[in-house]
């Protein structure tokens, strides 16, 4: 495994994978071109214009980037490709769009055989054991919830925390909506704020950013994890 998900693409006032940057050119050393899934289609733009954003920060690392909607066969576009990203955008759109093409086990198989891969928001949240624990509104149905597993706990990403200023809306917070989760399902969530990621090796989930992780093992278990944790020793009995 050679992984960085990520809360966010773009933190505030930043710009688009700006402070991923050193952690990109190790995750893609050499690199010369990478497979992007556009599929997820934030604020519906085409694919054509996500894959273009993509690719132009990626030029700065002089790597070229493809977008699988170019190829006929989106499955043997993975199977070939030497690095992998999927963007951010709706879940629900993405998750709906991998079944019709059957991605998944070609997809979790390269990553389990070292491809390197990043996800962001959404492409985070389909590591995960399943979709549940997105913040997207299911705006397309989708064939199952099961994504791809390659670890053990879900994501939430572009988590917030709760405040006065949150509270005055009368809503669910989002530790509302987890707990919630957590009433009927057992599979542990870890929340990234916005800036924070995790680097994943095969033997270690390495916490990175400049804040904690929020993680939820049960209702009543809820833990702050600092960043240069690693993760993975946490869930190796859950």
């Amino acid at each position: 495994m050679n992984v960085i998900i990520a809360s966010t693409s773009t933190v505030y006032g930043g710009k688009y994978l700006d402070y991923l940057t050193e952690e990109l050119k190790s995750l893609f050393a050499n690199i010369e071109e990478l497979l992007f899934i556009p599929y997820a289609r934030p604020n519906g733009m085409s694919y054509d214009e996500y894959t273009q954003l993509a690719n132009n920060y990626f030029k700065f690392l002089d790597i070229k980037v493809n977008g699988i909607h170019t190829f006929d066969e989106p499955k043997k576009a993975i199977a070939n490709a030497k690095a992998v990203f999927v963007g951010g955008g709706n879940t629900f759109v993405l998750v709906k769009t991998l079944y019709e093409y059957n991605l998944w086990s070609v997809l979790k198989q390269k990553i389990d055989n070292g491809m390197p891969y990043l996800g962001t928001s959404a492409g985070s949240n389909i590591t995960g054991q399943t979709m549940r624990t997105t913040n997207d509104m299911p705006i397309v149905p989708v064939p199952s919830y099961k994504t791809m597993g390659i670890f053990p706990f879900n994501i939430n990403p572009h988590y917030l925390d709760t405040t006065p200023e949150l509270l005055k809306h009368m809503g669910e917070t989002r530790d509302t909506r987890l707990k919630e989760y957590l009433h009927f399902n057992h599979t542990p969530v870890v929340a990234l704020r916005e800036g924070s990621y995790i680097k994943a090796r095969k033997n270690q989930y390495l916490l990175k950013g400049s804040y904690n992780a929020r993680v939820y093992f049960e209702i009543n278990n809820v833990q702050e994890i600092a960043p240069e944790t690693d993760l993975k020793p946490l869930f190796e009995n859950s």
